[in-house]
């Protein structure tokens, strides 16, 4: 997969999240606890601080479809070099059922699917009659897979916007990948905007 598909899946994934939001027009209590503290806010941006740890920073989208229910996109691109991790870039979008009595909170289960860029460092050896190694030569494999998953976790709201959210969960990667899973796990901080 080229970084063409990866743009087309990622434009596909965001326009059927936008075109899925529905307007409440209701003037009743229900329509009351929809809302969050701060008025209407459905968007969240949150960095996942367990990923950056790992060598895999991340940043996390996620729009709210209903009081119970989000999309939203992770992105994750490594800083380290490939000696140290495989996986390079991490392209995850999700969608969240959400269990709390507060907006878009609490318990929840997460269904995925992921794009992964990997790149594999293989070194060639060639051995003398001694028994010694020498290197010979040095090459690179990258792929990129689509990958499939669910995680699940908590997320807890503050009064004036911020999040703190712990999550765990995983997918497997299909094709000829490097690894044959990514890791879907976290401790993030954000905003609702």
């Amino acid at each position: 997969m080229n970084c063409k598909a990866i743009i087309c899946i990622a434009v596909l994934f965001l326009s059927i999240s936008v075109s899925g939001q529905k307007e409440n027009t209701s003037n009743d209590v229900n329509a009351a606890q929809t809302k969050s503290l701060n008025g209407s806010d459905n968007n969240e941006l949150r960095i996942n601080l367990l990923m950056a740890i790992m060598g895999l920073p991340e940043l996390n989208y996620e729009r709210y479809i209903s009081d119970n229910m989000g999309v939203g996109l992770a992105v994750a691109i490594s800083l380290d070099k490939a000696e140290n991790v495989s996986t390079r870039s991490l392209f995850t979008p999700f969608y969240r059922l959400y269990f709390g009595n507060k907006k878009a909170s609490g318990f929840f289960i997460e269904g995925n699917m992921a794009v992964a860029g990997q790149k594999e460092i293989i070194s060639n050896y060639s051995y003398d009659q001694n028994g010694t190694a020498y290197l010979t030569n040095v090459s690179t494999r990258s792929t990129t897979n689509l990958g499939f998953g669910a995680a699940i976790g908590a997320k807890f709201l503050a009064r004036n916007g911020f999040i703190g959210e712990v999550f765990v969960g995983g997918g497997r990667l299909f094709g000829e990948s490097i690894d044959q899973a990514y890791p879907r796990i976290g401790v993030c901080l954000g905003k609702r905007f």
